[in-house]
């Protein structure tokens, strides 16, 4: 596919879009690109394979910048990350994916876009722009879930699903890694080693790297909300156990003197005091509720119970 930027992407032919005076946007598959390179003029002979891709990334060469975009799932919502590559010069830029990522970034564009001054630089800020474009509401969710995970910890800790906040975790821990990337692949354009770029257009490419940026302090701070979360689930945990060890420890502490009571009156020496008084047995009895009373007075005033 192929399209002039002017106010509107425009559909246009391979001709089109050699012979052109707008800059220009391609989309190929890898065997296109292999077949069409010498075509665009930008002195490039790589192969592209969407396995060898693990990084968003931008490379400037003797007469253009190439790279590639390595989208995690949590940011473009599909199953697997959405990978292709880029080579672009004063002239234009080349899509090379195998799959319907870029086509369908690029027909919002088309779709939605309409530009006063229309340039390489705005397009692929819009074309930037779309691909974190719903990374805030995803945060938010994220957020959301770990406020209702920390209520369910405060209200039953046991019963909190934990296993949760770890996914969040690590989603979020792919997420800085994207806008690492993302943070550098924007001062590699606003560099404009080449001068590909107009400088009047440089500020599309700052306004995106400060929007990355804003989006790598939030996923930071949604990273540390759920080691919090963890702090807490843990300190919860403690807590329950200290009131059950403090339960066990009040039990003790009531039945020992009963116990020692028990100990000393089964001993059965023939002169032992109150062995044969009638009084002794009730004694005994009355002598054991008063200390378990006595003991639970005692916690209550020190707090305790």
């Amino acid at each position: 596919m192929y399209f002039l930027i002017n106010n509107t992407l425009e559909e246009c032919s391979a001709e089109q879009c050699h012979d052109a005076a707008a800059p220009y946007v391609a989309i190929l598959t890898p065997a296109q690109w292999a077949e069409q390179s010498e075509n665009f003029d930008m002195g490039l002979d790589f192969d592209i394979s969407n396995e060898e891709i693990f990084t968003t990334k931008a490379e400037v060469n003797y007469d253009s910048l190439t790279g590639t975009f390595c989208i995690p799932i949590q940011s473009s919502h599909t199953d697997e990350p959405q990978k292709f590559s880029y080579a672009l010069d004063e002239t234009g830029i080349v899509f090379i994916d195998n799959g319907d990522t870029v086509e369908n970034i690029v027909k919002r564009i088309q779709r939605f876009k309409k530009w006063k001054k229309p340039s390489l630089e705005r397009f692929f800020y819009d074309f930037l722009e779309l691909i974190i474009h719903d990374d805030l509401s995803t945060m938010q969710r994220y957020e959301m879930e770990l406020d209702n995970l920390e209520k369910e910890i405060m209200t039953d800790t046991e019963a909190a699903d934990m296993s949760r906040n770890n996914d969040i975790r690590s989603d979020i821990r792919d997420l800085r890694t994207h806008y690492e990337q993302l943070l550098d692949l924007g001062q590699e354009l606003e560099e404009n080693e080449n001068g590909f770029f107009n400088e009047e257009n440089l500020r599309y490419f700052r306004m995106f790297s400060s929007r990355v940026e804003r989006l790598y302090e939030a996923a930071t701070h949604i990273r540390d909300y759920t080691i919090q979360l963890n702090d807490l689930y843990q300190s919860q945990l403690d807590v329950k156990q200290n009131r059950i060890m403090t339960v066990l420890t009040v039990v003790t502490t009531i039945f020992m003197p009963l116990t020692l009571i028990v100990g000393w009156y089964g001993m059965n020496f023939k002169y032992m005091p109150e062995l044969e008084s009638k009084m002794g047995y009730p004694v005994v009895i009355l002598l054991s509720i008063l200390i378990v009373v006595g003991s639970l007075i005692f916690f209550k005033i020190k707090k305790i119970l």
